[in-house]
C-alpha cells in the first residue's frame, strides 16, 4: 500500500512518531521499563461498556511478549485483533518470525467511529465492526468490536446504509458463474454449490444485506480475516460470527463507512487513530485529518497548532493505535500500556509457515451473490 504524504513542518514541540517502537526501551524516567511491569490478565477482547455518554474511546493499548512459536496471525485472533491491525502497529517487526521475548503492541483500544450508536457499523479503513445492542433508557452504552476481511481491489465492500435482511445457518454456498471460471483456469475446478461443511468459505453463519448480494459471514480460512482478501462480503472469524449472529436480528441497520481518521474523547482527554487509507482512496489526508480535528475540537475552540501537527504526525505514521494528541510523545502509548500473559496455547494442528502462507495465497473468491442464502437455509 502507498505511503501516505501529509504536510510536515512539526513544531520542535512535538515529536514525531518516529521511532515509535524504540520508545518502548527508551520509556520517560516515569515509565517503568516493560520486562519490570507486573504481568497482568489480558482485557476482554469484544465486549465494552461506557463510562459515560461523552465517552468515544474503549479498551486499552497492551503488550505481549512473543514466544518462539507465536506468529502475528496467532495473536491477532487470540486478542481479538485482524493481521494488519498487528503488522500496522508493530512496524519493524517479523510477522512470521518476531521471536521469543519479543515485546508486540496489541491495538486494543480503539476510537468509535462518529456515527449514531445504534446496530452495526463497519469501519473498512479500519477493517473494523462495532455493534451497538440495544440498552434500556438511562443504561450504559455498550458496543461489541470484531476484526473483519473486506473487498479486495477491484471488488470494494460497497458503502451506505443498509439491513440485516436474512440469517441463515450452514448455508450452502451458490458459486458464481466468474468465479468457477477463474479456478477452472487456473486448475482448481470448483462445483456449481458448495454444500455445508469445512470447505465452505462461507462458514456457518451468515448475515445477508438488503445491499443485494452482499453478506456478513464467517469463513473456513480464518488466517485471511482483518485483510483486504474477499470479493465484497465481510468475513469474521468463526467464533466472532457466532456470537453476532445470535445478537443481530433482523430489522438490525448496518453503516458502512471508510475513516481512517478518527478523533475521541476519555477521561477528557483527545485521542487521535490513524489508519492507511485504503488502495484507491483518492480523498485528500490533510484535509481529512483536519475534518476530524474540527469533529472533536469544534469549531469555536480550534486545537493549537502544535496539537495538530501531532495529528498529523499520527496519521502519517498509520499505527492504528489512539494517542493522546497533547502528549507530544512517541512513547506515550507504550507508558500507558498494559503488560499482559500470553495466553496464546501451542496447537499441534496450526499449520506452518509454509502451509499459513499457502493459505493467503490460496483464500477463496467467493463473490458477492444473493443466491448465496439458499432458499431453504434462512432461519428466520
Amino acid at each position: 500500500m502507498a505511503a501516505i504524504v501529509l504536510a510536515t513542518g512539526l513544531q520542535a514541540g512535538c515529536t514525531a512518531m518516529q521511532g515509535f517502537r524504540a520508545a518502548a526501551d527508551k520509556p520517560r524516567v516515569r515509565a517503568v521499563p516493560l520486562p519490570e511491569r507486573e504481568l497482568l490478565e489480558p482485557i476482554s477482547r469484544n465486549f465494552f461498556t461506557l463510562d459515560s455518554p461523552g465517552q468515544s474511546v474503549v479498551g486499552e493499548p497492551q503488550v505481549v511478549f512473543a514466544t518462539e512459536e507465536n506468529t502475528f496471525s496467532d495473536l491477532a485472533r487470540e486478542y481479538g485483533l485482524g493481521y494488519d491491525e498487528i503488522v500496522a502497529a508493530n512496524p519493524g517487526v517479523d510477522p512470521w518470525l518476531p521471536g521469543a521475548g519479543t515485546p508486540v503492541l496489541l491495538p486494543t483500544q480503539y476510537v468509535l467511529p462518529d456515527v449514531p450508536r445504534h446496530g452495526v457499523v463497519l469501519n473498512l479503513a479500519a477493517k473494523r465492526l462495532y455493534y451497538f445492542p440495544e440498552v434500556a433508557d438511562g443504561e450504559p452504552v455498550q458496543v461489541l468490536t470484531y476484526p473483519i476481511g473486506i473487498g479486495r481491489v477491484g471488488w470494494e465492500t460497497p458503502l451506505g446504509e443498509a439491513t440485516v435482511i436474512a440469517k441463515a445457518r450452514d448455508p450452502s454456498w451458490y458459486v458464481p458463474a466468474s468465479v468457477r471460471r477463474e479456478h477452472a483456469e487456473q486448475g482448481d475446478p470448483l462445483p456449481a454449490v458448495v454444500p455445508p461443511g469445512p470447505d465452505n468459505p462461507l462458514g456457518k453463519f451468515v448475515l445477508k444485506l438488503d445491499m443485494p448480494g452482499y453478506l456478513i459471514h464467517g469463513t473456513n480460512q480464518p488466517y485471511g480475516v482483518g485483510m483486504r482478501v474477499s470479493h465484497g462480503c465481510v468475513r469474521l472469524y468463526p467464533e466472532n460470527i457466532e456470537t453476532l449472529y445470535e445478537l443481530v436480528d433482523i430489522g438490525v441497520p448496518v453503516r458502512l463507512i471508510n475513516e481512517p481518521y478518527l478523533t475521541g474523547f476519555r477521561d477528557g482527554e483527545l485521542y487521535f487513530e490513524g489508519h492507511a487509507p485504503l488502495e484507491g482512496d483518492d480523498r485528500d489526508p490533510d484535509e481529512q485529518v483536519q475534518a476530524a480535528l474540527e469533529r472533536a475540537s469544534g469549531a469555536d475552540e480550534p486545537l493549537a497548532l502544535d496539537a495538530r501537527n501531532h495529528a498529523k504526525a499520527i496519521a502519517s505514521e498509520a499505527l492504528g493505535i489512539p494517542v493522546r494528541v497533547h502528549l507530544a510523545d512517541a512513547g506515550e502509548v507504550f507508558e500507558r500500556a498494559r503488560v499482559v500473559r500470553n495466553t496464546v496455547e501451542p496447537d499441534p494442528d496450526v499449520p506452518t509457515l509454509e502451509e499459513v502462507r499457502a493459505l493467503l495465497d490460496a483464500l477463496p473468491d467467493e463473490a458477492p451473490g444473493a443466491e448465496a442464502l439458499a432458499a431453504d437455509t434462512p432461519d428466520e
